[in-house]
C-alpha cells in the first residue's frame, strides 16, 4: 500500500517544486504505520516509502512529538489516539447519506444519468435521495415518494436479501396485499440473488428503465439500494452507457457496503 501512495504522489499534475517533500513523505510514512506497517527496521521501511534511514528515523520523531504515533511496547509504532480522534471527527460529519451522495454525483456527472438511493420501509421503497444530470427526467417519483417495494428494481434488489419465508409472508398468497404471480416474482428474486443486480425496462413508468443493486450492512442485509435511471431510448440509443451504468452501480453499492460493513451501524 505504501507503494500505491507513492504512485499517486508521481501522478500528480503539480509542477515539483509546488510540492512539500518532507510533507509528502511524512504522510506515505503515516499511512504505512495507520495500515499496521512495522517500523521496527528503518532500513525496510525506508525502502517501501522511498526514502532513506536517516530521513525515516527524523519522520518518526516528528510525527511522535506532534502526537499523530506513539511507540509500542514491543517495539515499533502505531497510530495515536489523537490520529484516531482526529479521523473520528472527520467520519462523523461525513453520515453515510453524504457518502452515497458523493458516489451517487459521480455516477451522473460521468454518465449523464439520474441516481437515486432509497431505503425499505415497512413493505414500501422511500426516495432519500436524488442526483440529476442538467436534462433532467420526466419522472413522477420525487423525494419522499413511497412505491410498493416489489414493483420497484431498488425494491427487488433489497428484497433479495431476505429469506424466501420472510418473502412469502410479505407478498405471498396469505400476506395481507398479496402480490401477482408470486412465483414468477420469486424466479426473478432467484436471478437477482446470482447476478446482485436487477433491470427494469419500462416496467414502473413507461419509457423509463431502471437498474438497481443493493448496499448492505456486515449481517449481510441489505440496508438500501442505488439505482440508476434514464430514458429508454438513450439506453436503446448507447447500448454501452446500459454496460457502463450497471458497472457503476454495481460497484457503488459494493463500495458502500464495506462502508457500511466498517461503520458498523445498520
Amino acid at each position: 500500500m505504501a507503494k500505491e501512495s507513492v504512485g499517486r504522489g508521481e501522478q500528480s499534475s503539480l509542477e515539483p517544486g509546488a510540492l512539500v517533500t518532507p510533507m509528502v513523505r511524512g504522510l506515505r510514512l503515516l499511512e504505512y504505520i495507520a495500515q499496521g506497517g512495522n517500523t521496527s527496521n528503518l532500513s525496510e521501511v525506508g525502502r517501501l516509502i522511498d526514502v532513506n534511514r536517516v530521513t525515516v528515523t527524523r519522520l518518526l520523531a516528528t510525527l511522535e512529538q506532534e502526537g499523530m504515533i506513539e511507540r509500542l511496547p514491543s517495539g515499533g509504532h502505531r497510530v495515536s489516539l489523537r490520529f484516531l480522534a482526529l479521523s473520528a471527527t472527520t467520519l462523523g460529519h461525513n453520515d453515510f447519506i453524504s457518502v452515497v451522495r458523493r458516489y451517487a454525483q459521480s455516477i451522473c456527472h460521468s454518465l449523464g444519468i439520474s441516481v437515486y438511493y432509497t431505503v425499505l420501509d415497512g413493505t414500501d421503497m422511500v426516495y432519500l435521495l436524488r442526483e440529476m444530470p442538467p436534462a433532467g427526467l420526466v419522472s413522477h417519483i420525487t423525494l419522499g415518494s413511497r412505491v410498493a417495494a416489489w414493483q420497484l428494481a431498488p425494491g427487488k434488489a433489497v428484497l433479495a436479501s431476505r429469506s424466501n419465508d420472510e418473502l412469502n409472508l410479505m407478498f405471498g398468497p396469505s400476506a395481507p396485499k398479496p402480490i401477482p404471480d408470486f412465483d414468477r416474482w420469486m424466479q426473478e428474486i432467484g436471478n437477482i440473488r446470482e447476478t446482485g443486480y436487477v433491470w427494469s425496462r419500462s416496467r414502473l413508468e413507461k419509457g423509463i428503465n431502471a437498474c438497481a443493486a443493493a448496499i448492505k450492512d456486515a449481517g449481510g442485509g441489505a440496508v438500501g439500494a442505488l439505482s440508476v435511471v434514464g430514458p429508454e431510448q438513450v439506453f436503446i440509443e448507447d447500448q454501452a452507457l446500459e454496460v457502463q451504468a450497471q458497472k457503476a452501480v454495481c460497484e457503488a453499492a459494493r463500495a458502500l457496503s464495506e462502508i457500511k460493513c466498517c461503520d458498523g451501524s445498520s
